[in-house]
């Protein structure tokens, strides 16, 4: 008698493309938020094992803060090209040439909160009814809180005590006109399933996961990427360290840690042995102990 056992990243892997396959069956126009970080690759690349021998039925939707890291951009234009999927750009810098939000000044300004505006406006002017997100519950206790089919209001608001349960993997995307979902097929993962699913499967991933040199700054208990967007302070100089990113955001608030992890071998190693969470370099969650809730209720990823 014959048994056939799945593996623990086969079973996660089976359940995201369910989820993924449901998002496809009950909306009308769903797309996949795509900021060029390792989850939402990840889930790009599940949507093509879904649907394979087919494209992608989805397009990718990239919310740009005018200060990305430029092997990002580069990354995301050779996947779309490699993918043959739309592209849907939203810009930062467009909201706030056009007054719809006004860019932050002080010496932590940053453009993270402004990107509710402009992915809520992406979501009214392309009609969008639902959008898939790499976020995951072990990142962050906000995130903890999510649903695989996260509900938002006509408003594009969160409300944690406004979701609806999912039993049996049963999900409810009934919503009502001007409402949507946020879909995050991934939620159940862990950095290091996310790692071993890389390797495991060969992914491409930009080069700033891979340890690297570069020039950075000292900065808030991390090393900050010099850019033309950073304005050094008293005391802090530009020096030249090997690090790798073990999240990436804005290029202005992503922090890096020195590494010789230069293999995906040495990074799900690297990864076993840390004792600080991955967003733990993240500027724009150190704002207050609930920065990530308030801006999820804002309308935020």
């Amino acid at each position: 008698m014959s048994r056939y056992n799945l593996t623990h990243l086969k079973e996660l892997e089976s359940e995201a493309i369910y989820v993924i396959r449901e998002v496809f069956a009950q909306f009308e126009k769903p797309g996949i938020l795509f900021s060029g970080g390792k989850d939402s690759i990840v889930v790009t690349h599940l949507a093509r094992k879904a649907f394979w021998p087919a494209r992608v039925p989805f397009p990718l939707v990239h919310i740009d803060t005018g200060h990305n890291f430029p092997e990002t951009i580069e990354f995301r234009d050779n996947l779309v090209n490699e993918l043959k999927v739309d592209l849907v750009v939203a810009s930062v810098q467009k909201s706030i040439d056009q007054g719809r939000v006004r860019e932050e000044s002080g010496k932590d300004a940053s453009r993270n909160w402004l990107q509710i505006t402009t992915l809520l406006d992406a979501i009214e002017e392309n009609g969008f009814d639902a959008l898939m997100g790499g976020a995951r519950r072990d990142e962050e206790k906000a995130r903890a809180k999510e649903r695989f089919f996260s509900h938002r209001d006509d408003f594009g608001q969160w409300d944690p005590k406004n979701q609806r349960p999912e039993l049996w993997n049963i999900f409810n995307g009934k919503k009502n006109f001007g409402e949507h979902f946020r879909v995050f097929p991934i939620s159940n993962w862990t950095e290091m399933d996310v790692w071993q699913y890389i390797l495991s499967e060969g992914i491409a991933i930009p080069s700033l996961y891979i340890a690297h040199q570069r020039d950075v700054i000292r900065r808030g208990g991390t090393w900050l990427p010099n850019s033309e967007f950073i304005t050094l302070r008293e005391g802090e100089e530009v020096v030249n360290k090997k690090i790798r990113f073990r999240t990436l955001g804005d290029i202005t608030i992503t922090g890096g840690d020195e590494s010789d992890a230069d293999t995906l071998e040495k990074i799900v190693a690297e990864v076993a042995a840390a004792r600080q969470t991955e967003r733990g370099n993240r500027a724009d969650d150190k704002r207050s102990e609930t920065s990530m809730e308030d801006r999820k209720k804002e309308g935020y990823f």
